[in-house]
């Protein structure tokens, strides 16, 4: 959910790493990653934030026969530049893209889509807390769209794309580049099981998904705070809801509100929220959690009323989906333009994985599919 870089002592063997997904206990009981990270951890070979983000980072990739790739940085952050090797006579569509694993993601829009993608190397939490990545994210796109027929790029024609963590950084970077007068209008944000908002965690798909890989409900709330706050140490607080004082809660409920929720999506059960006490030491803690680019679902109906065509993919069994139906529903009814696709056998992180080898799924191929021809048709 939030963007995680590698915190404190990373020395550690790559053999092991390699290896460490392999569990002591039996294959009817695999350990999670977050269990395996820990032991790692307790052994000194690395962090459990480090093993993460390794067994995450996908397949190392070599020359794209189909692509010229580039590395160099925009306004000081690094990008990675994808652009199909066929002449084009026109300048092409392009796609800001933010995740920091997303090589293979990256390289299916821009071959399929015929388009140009900007992969977004922003800085990591826990060591860069937000709004880093965020600003990084942003100075980028800016920076981008003030060159783009350097790249062969229509200026009308960029779009920002990210899922998850990315998700929530292309809806903030939106909000902000709506109310931008020095820079061409962004043609589209694209949102792929995005995370919205941190104020209630325990939303029907919350509540449902608690357990279902590839994220747990504790490793969003753990995410979230490293995101945040470079630590963790509030976690149970944060999925009690006692973080929030009634006020904002009750300020903010017309927007993040399971009432909102189509009932379909409550059927495989939903208990409303219990409300808990809050202590003023712990909101000083989190006074920032109500910042838009923190928490995009949280803007106001101003900025909302002015933001691109959007694409959203949620999927059926994953603890982010209700983020994303309430986001649609908070753009539809400002009157912007919403393609929705809903992956009914799809989980989180189902899309990068629609190329991996025997864990392949090919419902995640088919929501990538989605979005190459949601930017086709841009």
């Amino acid at each position: 959910m939030a963007p995680l870089g590698k915190p404190g002592n990373t020395t550690s063997a790559q053999g092991i790493l390699s290896i460490a997904w392999m569990s002591p206990v039996a294959p009817s009981q695999p350990t999670p990653l977050s269990e395996q990270g820990k032991m790692l951890e307790k052994m000194g070979v690395c962090t459990e934030l480090v093993f993460t983000r390794y067994m995450r980072s996908g397949k190392k990739r070599g020359p794209e026969p189909w692509l010229r790739l580039q590395d160099t940085r925009f306004a000081g952050v690094p990008v990675r530049i994808y652009r199909p090797r066929v002449p084009s006579a026109a300048l092409r569509p392009a796609v800001v893209f933010f995740h920091d694993s997303h090589d293979n993601i990256c390289r299916y829009i821009a071959r399929e889509g015929s388009s140009v993608v900007v992969s977004v190397g922003y800085r990591l939490a826990p060591e860069h807390k937000y709004p880093a990545a965020y600003e990084d994210c942003l100075n980028a796109t800016a920076h981008f769209m003030k060159n783009a027929e350097h790249y062969g790029v229509d200026p009308a024609r960029i779009s920002v794309c990210g899922d998850s963590a990315g998700g929530n950084l292309a809806a903030a970077v939106s909000q902000t580049l709506a109310g931008r007068s020095d820079l061409p209008r962004l043609r589209a944000q694209i949102l792929i099981y995005p995370g919205l908002q941190a104020l209630d965690l325990d939303l029907p798909s919350y509540q449902q998904n608690r357990g279902v890989p590839l994220l747990l409900r504790e490793r969003a709330a753990f995410f979230a705070l490293h995101y945040l706050r470079g630590e963790a140490s509030h976690k149970q607080d944060v999925l009690k809801g006692s973080h929030v004082p009634p006020e904002m809660r009750q300020k903010y409920k017309k927007w993040v509100n399971p009432d909102n929720i189509p009932e379909r999506f409550k059927a495989r059960g939903y208990n409303p929220q219990k409300t808990h006490d809050i202590t003023a030491e712990i909101f000083k803690k989190f006074e920032r959690i109500c910042e838009p680019s923190l928490c995009p679902l949280l803007a106001e109906d101003a900025v909302i009323q002015q933001l691109p065509e959007s694409f959203i993919l949620t999927c059926e069994y994953d603890v982010l989906r209700d983020d994303g139906l309430l986001y649609k529903k908070r753009l539809e009814d400002n009157g912007v333009r919403v393609t929705w696709c809903h992956l009914e056998d799809g989980f989180h992180a189902i899309i990068s994985l629609y190329d991996y080898g025997r864990l392949s799924f090919p419902s995640g191929k088919r929501g990538l599919d989605r979005v190459v021809q949601f930017i086709k048709g841009l």
